[in-house]
Order: structure tokens, then sequence, then C-alpha cells
């Protein structure tokens, strides 16, 4: 019998239920050493590649309009907010010549909320404080070439 949605939720409550998630939070999203990097693959699979990545800022991070390449992306706040900014492509790249986007929307996560970005979805996202989040990525973004992007 295949695994079910039912048994796939029944998972992660028996989970929750054993471990707080501060406890999660605490193990796997420890504060950086000065100038230690904020990402950390914390999980990759072997045979499907995806990785689950702890992210700790310890102060002001703001990103450039990007896209995960061929990848898709979920973000999960668990702690501190992000603003995260939508952006649309009004030039598309060609060659050497980068993307051109505008501001669509923004909005913030707070703790407990998730987002998922789909393939070629462009964003950037905005923390000007302590920040803990978990990021599963489809492909492990440390070997993908991004889209070559540029505010308009």
């Amino acid at each position: 019998m295949p695994y079910s949605l039912d048994d796939l939720a029944a998972d992660i409550r028996a989970e929750l239920s054993k471990t707080p998630v501060e406890d999660f939070v605490a193990k796997h999203l420890p504060d950086r050493a000065e100038g230690e990097a904020p990402r950390e693959v914390l999980y990759e699979d072997p045979d499907l590649g995806f990785c689950i990545c702890g992210h700790v800022y310890s102060g002001e991070a703001i990103g450039n309009p990007h896209d995960h390449g061929p990848s898709w992306a979920i973000y999960g706040q668990a702690e501190g907010s992000t603003e995260m900014i939508d952006w649309k492509i009004v030039k598309p790249g060609s060659g050497d010549e980068p993307a051109l986007v505008e501001k669509a929307r923004s909005y913030t996560l707070k703790p407990g909320d998730a987002h998922f970005y789909k393939v070629g979805h462009v964003h950037s996202p905005k923390r000007v404080a302590p920040t803990r989040l978990i990021r599963i990525e489809g492909s492990n973004l440390d070997h993908i070439q991004r889209s070559n992007i540029k505010a308009a």
C-alpha cells in the first residue's frame, strides 16, 4: 500500500507531539560564529537531490532579486521576520544581458509561515533583525547556476 497523505500527517503529528518546535530550532538553527555562512545544508538526499537547509542571520541581510535556476524552494520562517518581494520580469535576459525585473508585491513571513517558490519565480528577501528559517530546495543551490537578474 502506498504512503498516503494521512500517513504523512500522522508522522508529522507524532514528531511535533514528542519534540517541541523550539527544540528543533535550538538544535538545527544555532547561532553562527562571526564570519560563518548563514546557510548550512542540514540534509541532502543522495538519490533525489533535494536539500533541507538551515539559515541563521544575526542581523541585517538584504538579498537581490533572484530565482533558484531550475529548482523550486520552500521557505519556512522559524524566528524573526523576512520581508519578501516578488518581482515580475519586464524584459527577458539574452546572452550577457540580464533579465530586468520590477517589484510586483511584498509580504512578510513570520514564525510559522511557509512559502513555496516555483521554478523561475523571482523574489528577494529583506531581513533587518536576527532571523532563523528552514529552506527546502529541490536541488542543492550550491551547485545551481542562477539567472542573471537586475532591477529595472
